[in-house]
Parts: C-alpha cells; structure tokens; sequence
C-alpha cells in the first residue's frame, strides 16, 4: 500500500487486475464448458455413464493386482425423454453456475480493493450468494443428476435390458463445493462485520 494516502501501489493494483482478469475468464470458461454440456446432452446420440457394481474385469499378466472390477458404463441412446436430459443438465449446469457466480464475487472484490471501497453495502450479500451457489451446488446437482441416472436404468429396464449389474439409485454427495461455500459464508460475515465497524467509527469521527 502508499504509505502517503492508503491508495494500493501501482504492483497491488496489477496484481488485483490480474486477479480480477483471470476470475472473469475462468466465469467465461465455464459458461462455455456448460452450454456445451447442453448441447451434448441435448444432442442425439447423447451418452450417460451409468454406475455399475459386481462388474469383474479381466486383468491379464498383471503383477500384485488381486482383482479389478468396472466401476461405470457408458450408454449412448438415439433417444432420451427431455426431463431425464434436463436432470442431467443440472447436475453439469449447477457447478458451472456456482463457478461463474463466485469469479463474479472475486471480481468484484478485486476492482472494490482497486477502488478502495472494500466494505460497500453489497460485498457481503454478493459473497454471500457465492457461498449459497457452492453449497446448492454440491448437494442438489449430484441430487438431480442421481435422479437423471436413475431414470435412464428405469429406461433401460422398460426396453428389456439387463440391468442387473447398474445401481438403481446412486448418490454422492461433493463435499468440497461445500466445505468452500461455509467457508465463503464465513469471510461474508467477516465483511459484514467489518462494513458495521466502519460504520460505527465514521458516526464517532
């Protein structure tokens, strides 16, 4: 920082611009990564991995390995009802958003550090957005795509296929979206506590 004025020195204020840059290009990545999803998805033939268990593989001249086994299938289908696609969508379109949601929050914080207007009124409700996104995104995305999933053996099951060796309804849930949303919601209440503070100290001055 200038020691004379507070204002950030002219590397501080590359740096943020970098910063802010990069998140805004990592946002536009997986807005692109996600409308191609979509497009997949929505295409024909579209494929889904489907999780399988009891599904032995055969490992030939292999040294040390007691056994091996497939743990997914990929199934392409000419033909998808538009609810199973859209499930699927979501559990792809879900993270994408929450990653785009949070670029956008850092880039904000970035130019508010540039601006030096770190404690604006709209810097805890925007990273507190983030934080819902991130923890909406590890639970409910993996949620609907399980659903999705679950639906496509049902599927399956209706054209007379074997579906003995897939898992009718499989769900994981990704903690780390999580774990980085909490924690995204603890630095907002840090801003907010701070925006209070500065409050409470311009009324004393």
């Amino acid at each position: 920082m200038n020691a004379r004025d507070g204002r950030p020195s002219m590397t501080e204020e590359v740096t943020l611009g970098l910063v802010a840059t990069g998140a805004v290009s990592i946002g536009i990545a997986s807005a692109v990564g996600a409308i191609g999803a979509g497009i997949e998805i929505f295409g024909s033939p579209v494929s889904v991995s489907l999780p399988v268990h009891g599904a032995a593989m055969t490992v030939a001249d292999a040294g040390g390995v007691a056994a091996a086994e497939y743990t997914q299938s990929v199934v392409s289908f000419e033909t998808l009802d538009a609810g199973i696609r859209w499930l699927l969508l979501a559990e792809s379109a879900l993270p994408a958003l929450a990653t785009v949601i949070v670029c956008l929050s850092l880039w904000w914080l970035g130019l508010s550090l540039i601006r030096q207007r770190v404690f604006r009124r709209s810097m805890a409700p925007v990273l507190g957005t983030a934080a819902i996104a991130l923890v909406v995104a590890g639970m409910i995305g993996p949620f609907l795509g399980a659903i999705g999933r679950a639906e496509v053996v049902e599927h399956l099951a209706s054209s007379g296929a074997d579906t003995g060796q897939f898992w009718n309804f499989m769900y994981e849930l990704s903690l780390p979206p999580i774990g980085w949303g909490i924690a995204l919601a603890l630095v907002a209440t840090a801003f907010e506590v701070g925006q209070r503070l500065q409050r409470e100290t311009e009324g004393l001055v």
